[in-house]
């Protein structure tokens, strides 16, 4: 079994005082125990503190100058070593609140929610392995509104660097600050729709940074053709006019299918895939088109006429099985989300402040990672 005290003093050992560490013992313990919404007095309630520890844990999440990247450091360190060939994943958490003094919240709509809702968005990134995704790093998605309002930075302790981004800038973020710890060696970005959608602008910085990438695209990406792209009984387009994703696969951009078993939902499913070598048109002249080619896979499952879904990769080496493969884990990242939401309290922080954000987020990912290491102690196996 893992032992709780060996687990605290790795993660938060650097905390340089004795009443930190003490209190980010006692908020672990409570987001472990505590059960529902994670407010404060029940983490001290889960934790057996005496009465009035709330407003201590309180305070030592949402004022408290401690440094939570050192913590993140050492779970993305035990978390690569418990995930052998990993990948890394990202996923999204988004949080409705009321008023607008929670830092970073605005007004979104939500597509899977049909409304706008008032909200702070969360991007996180995980490493992902077969069968487990574990959160390493996190980002907060600030608009112009925040960042441009100096009262509101002020009052939210909000730090100088950081400005408003685009969400996939968001993702480069993360991963560089992932990729200088050194944790593991080279592993592929494997990124849903909700966190590409200007995948072009994304796929030129990430091949800058000789990072492969697996990233979900929309049916009507613009994409053009490789000089080498097969051809098919249809006409493809011209070399330097683009069509849709789905215009290329419909008209001869790829030929005879892989047929490949996938696992999905318990279930044994078959799926057809299209592959093809294409390129991306130039974004804007800060991150221009290199004409590198890439591949473009589809898949379509047996029930449906159209492709599915549709992804682009650097990994034009690889076997299509073992791309594929990859594309397992924005679910499981979802799912990791999701328990992290309902387990774990990633949605219960009740302060303002950006610090107290990022100490939260720190102790849900370390709560969960915790977790997962006492599971695998019961039941032997590689997480």
């Amino acid at each position: 079994m893992t032992d709780f005290t060996g687990f605290t003093q790795d993660v938060f050992g650097h905390l340089p005082r004795v009443d930190q560490r003490r209190w980010a013992d006692a908020y672990l313990c409570g987001l472990l125990t505590a059960p529902g919404k994670k407010t404060v007095s029940r983490l001290a309630k889960g934790a057996c503190l005496p009465r009035g520890a709330a407003q201590a844990l309180q305070q030592f999440i949402s004022a408290s100058p401690w440094d939570w990247s050192a913590a993140r450091e050492s779970l993305a360190r035990k978390a690569a070593v418990r995930l052998p060939g990993h990948s890394w994943t990202v996923g999204t958490t988004l949080v409705e609140k009321r008023g607008e003094h929670s830092v970073g919240v605005h007004r979104r709509f939500v597509p899977e929610a049909g409304r706008t809702v008032n909200c702070q968005v969360g991007i996180g990134l995980f490493l992902t392995s077969g069968s487990e995704s574990v959160p390493v790093e996190w980002s907060l998605l600030m608009d112009e509104a925040w960042c441009g309002d100096e009262v509101r930075r002020r009052r939210a302790r909000v730090p100088d660097a950081v400005r408003a981004k685009p969400a996939w800038a968001h993702v480069l973020e993360l991963a560089d600050r992932l990729a200088a710890l050194k944790v593991s060696g080279p592993a592929p970005l494997v990124i849903d729709r909700h966190c590409a959608l200007d995948a072009a602008r994304l796929a030129a910085h990430l091949q800058l940074r000789e990072r492969d990438f697996v990233l979900e695209v929309r049916p009507d990406q613009p994409v053009l053709p490789a000089p080498h792209a097969a051809i098919g009984i249809g006409t493809l387009p011209g070399p330097d006019r683009p069509v849709s994703a789905r215009q290329f696969m419909r008209e001869g951009g790829a030929r005879h299918p892989s047929v490949i078993d996938v696992e999905q939902g318990g279930r044994t499913r078959r799926v057809q895939v299209f592959s093809a070598p294409v390129r991306l048109p130039g974004t804007s002249p800060a991150a221009p088109s290199t004409g590198r080619v890439h591949r473009l896979i589809a898949e379509q499952f047996s029930a449906g006429r159209r492709p599915a879904r549709f992804w682009l990769t650097s990994l034009g080496d690889r076997r299509t099985d073992e791309v594929l493969s990859l594309l397992r884990g924005p679910s499981l990242t979802h799912a990791t989300t999701q328990r992290l939401e309902d387990d774990f309290g990633l949605l219960d922080f009740e302060g303002r402040s950006y610090p107290g954000w990022h100490h939260h987020m720190t102790m849900s990912s370390a709560a969960y990672l915790y977790h997962r290491l006492q599971h695998c102690a019961r039941q032997p196996a590689r997480l």
